[in-house]
């Protein structure tokens, strides 16, 4: 199911600035419908580029820039029934970017900014001279992204958060793309250019076979080889019982 891209043509106007500037800092962001290009992005519609400026020098060393879903605008999504947020990129440029999703959003507080709440966040990096993170050809302008839901980090404030709870995956109310500094490791211009963002089921059906599970195999072979009830070799049992051959 595509949220952004595909059958669902970005707009910009379902998204919003959120840069460091409401806390005093330079940084700036914007986010770009480009329109369809038959012979870069065949069969496919729209993309969006991400792009900006981030600045460390006014909060030092510290910035960051993003683009938000627009709460008003983007009805919460109900994923529960996929596993997989998969990123299809057009073109990166080397920098790690940031996705985060949100359960939770409060009501602005008297001094008009947003009340924190605890986001689920994945860095990735497509592009540059350290080589591209996820499949694809370079040459088709299709790099993808897979992010199990799994591997998505509770955080608050910008710092880990183990202690959270699981996200209500039938009520996901936010999206947000974002460029940081990572404590001054990256800054300046930015750019990347997405074909879609989508989710989909990839479940993987998997069988689990522990060394005490073997060695109770092979007790139960050795048991039965004394009352001479059953000639199944040691392979046999282990076979069955981890569901080898099914």
């Amino acid at each position: 199911m595509y949220l952004f891209g595909g059958d669902k043509p970005w707009d910009a106007s379902q998204f919003t600035a959120s840069d460091d500037r409401v806390r005093g800092g330079k940084s700036q962001s914007y986010l770009t419908v480009i329109a369809d290009d038959a012979e870069r992005n065949p069969g496919g519609g729209s993309r969006a580029e991400f792009s900006g400026h981030l600045d460390i020098t006014a909060l030092g060393g510290a910035g960051f820039a993003s683009q938000r879903t627009v709460d008003d605008a983007v009805p919460p999504w109900d994923l529960s029934g996929y596993d997989t947020l998969v990123l299809d990129v057009a073109r990166g440029d080397g920098k790690k970017y940031t996705v985060t999703l949100k359960d939770e959003v409060l009501p602005r507080g008297p001094d008009g900014r947003e009340q924190s709440t605890v986001s689920w966040e994945y860095d990735f990096v497509v592009g540059g001279a350290d080589g591209q993170q996820g499949g694809g050809d370079p040459a088709a302008g299709s790099h993808r992204v897979v992010i199990p839901f799994r591997d998505l980090r509770p955080t608050y404030r910008g710092r880990p958060k183990p202690d959270a709870k699981p996200l209500d995956w039938t009520d996901v109310k936010r999206f947000t793309f974002m460029m940081r500094s990572f404590f001054g490791e990256q800054e300046g211009d930015f750019s990347i250019i997405f074909n879609s963002v989508a989710v989909e089921k990839r479940e993987e059906e998997r069988r689990d076979c522990s060394v005490d599970s073997v060695a109770d195999a092979k007790q139960a072979q050795e048991d039965s080889a004394h009352k001479g009830s059953d000639k199944a070799t040691f392979s046999s049992w282990v076979g069955r019982l981890c569901g080898w051959g099914r």
